[in-house]
């Protein structure tokens, strides 16, 4: 039989052929003893592992395989319900100061800035022309006085005389009948009264006319002094001065120029807006008495201060679909200041034995929030729930929770309903390490934080 020798490229790929078929084989072993192990694993451990447990890189560590998580107990408080938002706040009362008369400005009895008090001097105007103005008035109204009294004496005399004239004319009406004395003769004399008791009427005239011009005298005289009174002008108001405009020794203009302007911060007012969703339950609220309201103004961490609710508008903004309050603040120590943004709690009621969990208990899925609730073998189901109101770091549950039940806090994302646990040590234990909640280390790995409010099984 003919031998027939291979040549260099057969021989490298019968070497290349069997070394593959040695990694298949290596392989197929390979799988057998893992299939082989999980099998042993699982026989010696007949619960298995709780579903949706050991979800992290590392899967669970420990001989039990429960799952650590921390726990909290849902307790019972009287929680406040309350609105927040962002208000402004804005001066009780503001008034811009102008001068009323026309004038040099001579003196400023302020700083800018100044906190004034009512009826406190502010400005001063040259008041010589006024005063001279004022002198003039008082002149005329002395001179109408004198009027005054020289018709009174005209009148006097005019009436002494129309009487004796009276009585000449009856006697020479008499004598003319009897013909003692021609006709023309009394008929003259009686003239002559009738002329006296004219002007007597004209003397009664003359006197009211005085009295007129001494009643427009006296308003002169007055109008005089209260324009003198306004070279001095007095602050209306207790409040703080702002920048003031125009210098010393300038002349003003009456009712033109505004010298300064006076902001009252005490008391001081927050305006800000609500939904008007909440209009009703503000209105229902306010029929049992004042609603207090807290403004703390940004960066501010000292306490908040309050008030009181003062002001609903009386419409709905249809733009925005809010509507304006106004609450009013006494503000002695100035920590509000015109202008400035707050934030604003409103408080509308407080509500009795809520019942509250820590914050991070509630979970988000498909059909709404949800919570792990820790029985009594250790186990936990998922239970539907019903928030309302957040305060501070708790969380009101309206239904689906009584208070004593435990739940956890930490450590959900490994957990499934029907899931055991393993409570971390009473110190809290620290964070898990890269892998989240599902990652490979155990309770109390670096980088964790303490389990606060941890419930005891």
């Amino acid at each position: 039989m003919p031998i027939f020798h291979p040549s260099g490229a057969s021989r490298r790929l019968g070497v290349q052929s069997l070394c593959l078929l040695l990694l298949a084989s290596a392989a197929m072993v390979m799988l057998g003893g893992c299939s082989s192990t999980g099998a042993s694993a699982s026989g010696g451990n007949p619960s298995g592992p709780p579903p949706g447990g050991g979800g992290g890189k590392g899967g669970r560590k420990g001989m039990s395989g429960d799952v650590p998580v921390v726990t909290a107990a849902a307790s019972i408080k009287n929680v406040p319900v309350e609105v927040q938002v962002i208000g402004n706040v804005e001066a009780y009362s503001t008034i811009s100061v102008k001068a009323q008369v026309t004038g040099q400005l001579t003196d400023v009895h302020f700083s800018e800035g100044d906190f004034v008090k009512k009826g406190a001097l502010l400005f001063e105007i040259d008041r010589r022309p006024l005063e001279a103005a004022l002198n003039q008035a008082q002149a005329n109204l002395e001179k109408d006085k004198a009027a005054q009294l020289q018709a009174e004496a005209n009148l006097a005399r005019d009436a002494a005389s129309s009487r004796y004239q009276e009585s000449q004319a009856k006697r020479y009406e008499e004598l003319s009948k009897g013909g003692i004395i021609s006709k023309d003769q009394s008929e003259q004399v009686r003239a002559n009264a009738d002329a006296v008791a004219q002007a007597v009427a004209a003397d009664r005239a003359a006197i009211e006319s005085a009295k007129a011009a001494i009643g427009a005298s006296t308003a002169a005289v007055e109008n005089a002094r209260v324009q003198l009174s306004y070279t001095k002008i007095i602050s209306p108001i207790d409040g703080r001065t702002g920048n003031l405009t125009v210098k010393n020794g300038n002349v003003v203009m009456a009712n033109s120029m505004e010298l300064v302007t006076i902001n009252q911060v005490e008391p001081i007012l927050v305006t800000f807006s609500v939904p008007e969703a909440q209009l009703p339950a503000i209105k229902r609220y306010m029929a049992s008495g004042k609603l207090p309201v807290r403004a703390e103004p940004q960066n501010d961490s000292s306490e908040p201060e309050a008030g009181y609710l003062t002001f609903v508008d009386n419409s709905v903004d249809t733009t925005t679909g809010t509507i304006k309050l106004k609450g009013t603040f006494s503000n002695h120590d100035h920590k509000l200041w015109p202008g400035e943004f707050v934030r604003v709690t409103l408080r509308l009621t407080m509500q009795q034995n809520a019942v509250v969990v820590p914050n991070e208990a509630v979970q988000a899925g498909q059909n709404g929030s949800f919570i792990y609730v820790v029985k009594g073998d250790r186990t936990v189901d998922a239970r539907a729930i019903t928030t309302g109101a957040r305060v501070d770091q708790d969380i009101v549950i309206t239904s689906g929770l009584q208070a004593g039940e435990t739940v956890v806090t930490e450590g959900q994302l490994r957990l499934a309903p029907g899931s055991r646990i393993a409570l971390k040590d009473g110190k809290g234990g620290e964070r898990r390490g890269p892998g989240g909640e599902g990652g490979g280390r155990g309770p109390g790995g670096p980088g964790g934080r303490r389990g606060e409010g941890q419930a005891t099984q």
